[in-house]
């Protein structure tokens, strides 16, 4: 259980810190990746704070080391039109500066106290993170409260970070990946936030303003849409009121923008010329959100088709039978409002049809034939398999509490996860199959050298 992540913004080394703070920070980070090393049940405890925010919590007392997962509902798709981007601008000057600390004040006393905060901003939330040392939660959630509740939003940080932006999104403007995504979503989505640039163009980021920041700030964050996840060595009767300072003062209730129901455009081709050596490829249908109850077979289903990496279809008959790309394979994109089936891979342009026509007779393989009982089990049993690896560490584990919780699949998913993907039958595949690959052609976005009629 992911969840999007926007640009990474690169930020001026701050300097070393002492030495003895230095190891500290290094070991601490090499005990969180040690944590929960076997796999085991996750205690969860549910519980609410004086005030009365409601809470996840693994307690975790094997190394001194927290980990908070956050988030508010309301991602990119509630940037106004005209101001894409915004959304992913304020998460990159949240901690910026904020209260009476400067930019350089507030990194260097993140850094003097041996603590991580970040934040995202997705379609259809926006997320923050916390990583401390114990030792140093009192301090450590007294940084998230400013950064959350007292952004500053001075104009040189702002003007710093949005230059960073724009000058990635100058780089994208020659990367036909990027070029593809965007064109891609444009397409299926028109007229709709999930069709507009998430992090924006280089006309509408330019433009935004700290006041636009604060604007969207308290539009956002408020405690109803509120969502957390914590891990680590704390216990409730101490962390709800550190949650408190945090989270209290924020309005009740924020002020969204309802985004209407969609169903992405299907049988259009849209062909983006690029003079650059390989041609990149969307291809897309009509997925499911994360409620249907089909969602579970849709999933093992595209594992076997593309999303499997070395062992899925596409992989093998793109990639290793015929050399045509290094990288192959389709997801589910469940956004909160449309969901999607999507297959992607870049090839030399010359060969881009070929792969087209590889990739269509692949979903059409799955849709008409399905897989194999062998191939069924294969999937079943690495699904199944790999699922412990999400919970090896804290900050994996408050992922993951985070992501059930967005998805609202309810305290028990974790304990019934692997029993929903031992259930799925080769009937339910090829039922599921016909349904997402059998029922419409698929739009399909190419970037690449103009090919001969």
């Amino acid at each position: 259980m992911t969840r999007p992540r926007s640009a990474a913004i690169a930020r001026p080394l701050p300097a070393p810190l002492p030495h003895r703070l230095s190891l500290l920070f290094v070991a601490s980070m090499i005990a969180l990746f040690l944590t929960v090393a076997n796999a085991r049940a996750v205690d969860i405890q549910p519980f609410e704070t004086p005030a009365g925010l409601s809470v996840w919590l693994v307690e975790d007392h094997t190394v001194p080391i927290i980990a908070v997962d956050f988030a508010f509902s309301g991602g990119s798709a509630q940037d106004p039109d005209g101001k894409e981007g915004l959304t992913n601008l304020l998460s990159a000057t949240l901690d910026e500066g904020a209260g009476d600390l400067t930019s350089r004040a507030f990194q260097e006393r993140m850094q003097d106290l041996a603590i991580k905060i970040g934040f995202d901003a997705g379609r259809d939330a926006f997320y923050g993170s916390l990583r401390t040392l114990t030792p140093n939660a009192e301090d450590a959630f007294e940084m998230l409260r400013l950064a959350v509740t007292e952004p500053r939003f001075d104009a040189d940080a702002v003007e710093r970070m949005r230059s960073q932006i724009v000058a990635g999104l100058r780089r994208q403007e020659k990367d036909p990946d990027a070029i593809a995504a965007r064109t891609f979503a444009r397409t299926v989505f028109p007229d709709h936030p999930y069709g507009r640039p998430a992090n924006g163009t280089e006309e509408t980021v330019s433009a935004l303003t700290p006041a636009d920041l604060k604007a969207q700030h308290q539009r956002l964050f408020a405690q109803s849409s509120l969502k957390i996840a914590v891990v680590g060595a704390i216990d409730a009767a101490t962390l709800g009121p550190l949650l408190d300072r945090v989270f209290a003062a924020l309005p009740a209730e924020p002020d969204l923008t309802p985004v209407a129901e969609i169903t992405p455009r299907t049988e259009i081709e849209e062909a983006v010329t690029l003079d650059v050596p390989q041609t990149a490829i969307r291809i897309g249908l009509p997925g499911l959100k994360r409620d249907d109850p089909d969602f579970i077979p849709a999933y093992v289903m595209n594992h076997i088709l593309g999303g499997g990496s070395f062992s899925s279809w596409l992989y093998d008959e793109v990639r290793e039978k015929r050399g045509l790309a290094y990288s192959v394979g389709s997801y589910l994109v469940p956004y909160d409002h449309a969901g999607m089936l999507i297959a992607a891979t870049g090839t030399r342009a010359d060969r881009a049809g070929e792969t087209l026509q590889i990739i269509g007779e692949q979903m059409g393989r799955m849709a008409t034939q399905g897989p194999t009982e062998e191939e069924l089990a294969k999937a079943k049993s690495f699904l199944t398999g790999s699922y412990a690896l999400r919970f090896d560490t804290s900050g994996k584990i408050a992922n993951q509490l985070l992501g059930i919780r967005m998805e609202k699949l309810g305290l028990d998913y974790i304990d019934k996860r692997n029993s929903l993907i031992e259930a799925v039958t080769l009937e339910d595949i090829k039922r599921v199959a016909k349904r997402l690959l059998g029922s419409a052609s698929p739009t399909i976005v190419t970037v690449g050298p103009k090919q001969p009629s």
